[in-house]
């Protein structure tokens, strides 16, 4: 009997693997998280992400991923997001993720006590120049230390929506 189970076990993580492993596709180009802290994500800190880019003539998705604890007391989220070119230049974006809904739902798939919001930050961008790219995001809720973000994180992917024959 306990064979079996052990058998039925492990097949069912290889194919939790292989699911995790196939969600990301061929498109996805760069996807990392930070963790916060267990005492909150300080108003100081930042979570900075170093992303290669080479290929100037694709166009990419951006998203920000937000994985929150069913505890976090908010709706929403305010980023500020920094996006450093390999040049120098820095532009900033302040974003509002929603990560509830107007019923206090969680909107993100999840798993336990975490919820996970894969939030559209920019689509269809073509990079200016090759390099290595710097995004930092920074939260702008006002508090001290901002309790109930687990990790914060970025996608890269192939735009499905144009190609570089849109030009």
């Amino acid at each position: 009997m306990h064979k079996i189970k052990r058998i039925k076990t492990g097949n069912l993580l290889w194919a939790f693997l292989l699911l995790m492993f196939a969600s990301c596709g061929p498109d996805v180009i760069y996807e990392d998280y930070v963790t916060i802290p267990e005492g909150g994500w300080s108003k100081d800190s930042m979570a900075s992400f170093n992303v290669k880019i080479d290929d100037v003539n694709t166009y990419y998705d951006i998203f920000i991923n937000v994985r929150n604890k069913s505890d976090y007391p908010n709706s929403n989220i305010w980023l500020f997001i920094d996006v450093t070119s390999p040049e120098g230049k820095t532009i900033r974006d302040t974003i509002n993720c929603y990560l509830a809904d107007e019923h206090g739902k969680w909107i993100g798939s999840g798993w336990g006590d975490l919820f996970l919001v894969h939030y559209p930050y920019r689509r269809n961008v073509k990079f200016a120049e090759p390099g290595d790219y710097r995004f930092n995001i920074i939260q702008g809720m006002r508090y001290d230390e901002l309790e109930g973000i687990h990790n914060i994180g970025i996608t890269i992917e192939k735009s499905p929506h144009a190609s570089s024959s849109d030009q």
